[in-house]
This record gives structure tokens, C-alpha cells and sequence, in this order.
């Protein structure tokens, strides 16, 4: 099974362009993270940022064209692929793409415009007193 899930940000504005009779294709730059750790023995392991690139085709590629920009986080779904190639000079050049077959979005977050401030604290709220007897 080839299937590859990401979450992660976008790292510039999609690419899109129209080939034959106006088939869409979306190409991006997408960031992953996985998070730094501390070692039992106290070692920091730093994070770690992956970049992939991800390619979109025909109504997915709409989609990513109508709806994502540079920082947004989304959610992509599709496959590995590997590719490679000769240059001008006859070196030979690999590449790792992912062929998005769907994508998700997140929530954009909001402008940077300051927050009204809450002018009394929150009072909390009582727990509820547990039953004596549970469902199960």
C-alpha cells in the first residue's frame, strides 16, 4: 500500500498552471514538524522540519488555487512518488513527490488585531457530584 497522510504548513503560495485541455495541477511546498524531545540522560533532541512537495490535480488543484496561501496548515492524504531525471550535463537528479488525492483545511488564524480585554476574571464553574453507581 502506497498512502501518505500530512499535516503541515504551507511554505509559499501554490503554484498553478493549466496543461492540455485546462487540466489544473497545484504544486506546493509543504512543512512538517515533529516536535524535540528531551532524552532521559538530558540530551535535547531538536525539532525536526521536513519540507515536501506535493502536486494537485484537476479539482483538487482548483481547491488549493481557490482556497490556500503561503502559512495556512492543511491536511493532505495521497502517495508517495519517486522520480528522477538526467540534466543538461547528464547528471541524474531524484525526486520525491506526493500526489495529492484530498486535502483538509484548518482553521486560519485570526488577524493580529489586539483582543478586547475581559474586564472581570471568570468565575468557575462548580463540578458536577459524581453518581454512585456508573454505567458500565
Amino acid at each position: 500500500m502506497n498512502k501518505v497522510m500530512l499535516i503541515g504548513n504551507v511554505g509559499q503560495d501554490p503554484v498553478i498552471k493549466y496543461i492540455g485541455e485546462g487540466v489544473c495541477v497545484a504544486t506546493l511546498s509543504l512543512a512538517t514538524t515533529e516536535r524535540g524531545y528531551t532524552l532521559p540522560n538530558g540530551t535535547q533532541v531538536p525539532d525536526r522540519t521536513e519540507w515536501h512537495n506535493v502536486i494537485f490535480w484537476r479539482k483538487t488543484a482548483e481547491i488549493v488555487e481557490q482556497n490556500v496561501r503561503k502559512g495556512d496548515k492543511i491536511y493532505v492524504e495521497g502517495k508517495i512518488q519517486n522520480r528522477s531525471y538526467d540534466d543538461r550535463q547528464g547528471v541524474r537528479h531524484y525526486s520525491v513527490e506526493i500526489i495529492a488525492e484530498s486535502i483538509g483545511f484548518f482553521p486560519r488564524a485570526k488577524s493580529q488585531q489586539p483582543q478586547p480585554q475581559a474586564t472581570q476574571p471568570a468565575q468557575e464553574q462548580p463540578l458536577p457530584e459524581p453518581e454512585d453507581k456508573l454505567p458500565f
